[in-house]
């Protein structure tokens, strides 16, 4: 297996969930600044030049939710079993995390990547900020009196751990105790630890919070 991987970025579900299965996988970096992902090299792999990409089993498969799909059933572990009804909870929560991760993107250009400053809106922060607190409580409800997404540990938790390193640089964590409680147990994951390790941790963030724009 070959993983094509920026550190910070969402290939660190897929790392991640390789070092909970237990599985090798050699790592090939890319820059999301010099072009390199808008290679022929690289859109053959990912054809809309977005990181990650997985070479397994012959082929190369992108999108972090379809990867983690195919290695939970591919191990038969992490995941519940294709045909029962707790799949559906599985896909939900895989679904749920890459809508909550497009919300982080966009308070990352808000906030960080969007230059010159002054070209930042302060409506649309604000709006996105309010739109990532509404998936916040339906997290926090769903946490309250379990650990994990679907009870036990599983890849969905692979998928929406990613975005956890993030989502409290926007909105306080004090509000959502249960979801700051999944966070930590997330964090402290010895795979988890090992996958950024190996992969890199997100360098983008410079400011332990980033406050709404007054206007």
């Amino acid at each position: 297996m070959i993983l094509h991987h920026v550190p910070g970025s969402r290939s660190f579900r897929v790392l991640w969930l390789l070092e909970e299965l237990g599985q090798e996988v050699e790592l090939r970096l890319w820059s999301m600044t010099d072009g390199s992902l808008r290679s022929p090299e690289f859109l053959a792999l990912s054809p809309a030049g977005r990181i990650p990409a997985l070479e397994i089993d012959g082929r190369a498969i992108f999108e972090s939710g379809a990867i983690v799909q195919y290695l939970t059933e591919r191990a038969g572990r992490l995941a519940p079993a294709p045909g029962t009804p707790e799949r559906a909870d599985f896909l939900e929560w895989v679904s749920f995390a890459e809508t909550q991760a497009n919300i982080v993107q966009n308070l990352n250009f808000h906030h960080i990547f969007l230059r010159p400053a002054e070209a930042r809106s302060a409506v649309m922060t604000k709006l996105d900020t309010k739109r990532l607190e509404v998936t916040m409580r339906a997290l926090e409800g769903h946490l309250r009196g379990r650990d994990w997404l679907l009870g036990d540990f599983s890849g969905a938790d692979c998928m929406l751990g990613f975005n956890v390193e993030a989502i409290f640089r926007f909105v306080r964590a004090e509000r959502f105790p249960a979801l700051a409680a999944y966070a930590a147990r997330v964090t402290a994951r010895p795979a988890y630890q090992r996958a950024v390790a190996r992969g890199g941790a997100t360098t983008i963030y410079t400011e332990d919070f980033y406050e709404l724009p007054q206007a």
